[in-house]
């Protein structure tokens, strides 16, 4: 296939609606349930409700506008930091948060919720926990050494990147440079959680083909050992879905910290 069509992201853009729709919504030929929802909810919730990764403030530097994975985050930080490249995945993030009209409706994620929760009550209540966790959304620039330029953060003990290396990068250089920038948002014991798609060269969003760099689970191992983390936990699940708009072959999980 010929990547020179492709859409890529960090130049073009994407539509954020659009991308929720296709691969995150409740809409009866949405593919992409077990896949892009279900498997990074259980992740997550295996991995937090575990207990010994919490503090005061997670930074979340993934694509798009979605939020699913971070309701069992809100449950062991008390603040989320939110990182976007897109001012419309902002505005997109910033309708749902205020609950405005026309926001994305997550509530078909509820039953992930309560059956990873097993408490009804809780998760009832878990829309106004993430909502109130979420402090802070920042613009980012990806091409500056300090992400959020002028503001500098200070570094914290979690980090989550979704996706978000899979689509900014051309080639495993670039996946690496942009690696290391993520990493610099880290404590240095800090964890850093990465969500990827393994063996993928695009995704359509809308009428666009948007790039996706193509990688395997070897390569992204190597990254992590390279850059000086020890791996605590790395899940793949293989597709389940059937659809051509996109091509990956399985999602991968990562956890890891730095000795």
């Amino acid at each position: 296939m010929d990547s020179s069509t492709h859409k890529f992201y960090p130049v073009q853009g994407i539509d954020s609606r659009e991308h929720l729709e296709t691969y995150l919504s409740s809409k009866p030929d949405m593919a992409f349930g077990d896949d892009s929802i279900k498997f990074p909810m259980e992740c997550f919730h295996r991995i937090f409700s575990e207990g010994h990764i919490k503090g005061d403030l997670l930074i979340d530097l993934s694509t798009g506008s979605f939020i699913h994975h971070l309701y069992t985050a809100s449950g062991y930080f008390k603040q989320i930091l939110v990182l976007k490249c897109s001012e419309q995945c902002i505005m997109e993030l910033n309708k749902w948060i205020n609950t405005h009209t026309g926001a994305f409706d997550w509530s078909h994620i509820m039953p992930y919720i309560k059956c990873l929760e097993g408490n009804s009550d809780q998760c009832q209540d878990k829309d106004m926990t993430l909502k109130t966790a979420i402090t802070k959304i920042m613009k980012c620039n990806i091409d500056n050494e300090n992400l959020t330029d002028p503001e500098v953060l200070p570094p914290e003990d979690c980090v989550i990147s979704a996706w978000l290396l899979d689509i900014i990068s051309k080639d495993q250089d670039d996946y690496i440079n942009y690696f290391r920038k993520f990493v610099k948002l880290l404590k240095p014991e800090g964890y850093l959680i990465l969500l990827g798609a393994l063996n993928t060269t695009y995704a359509m969003v809308g009428q666009d083909k948007a790039h996706v760099f193509r990688y395997d689970e070897k390569f992204a191992r190597k990254v992590f050992t390279d850059e000086g983390f020890v791996i605590d936990h790395c899940a793949v699940q293989k597709r389940t879905a059937e659809s051509d708009l996109t091509d990956y072959e399985a999602f991968m999980f990562i956890i890891a910290h730095r000795e």
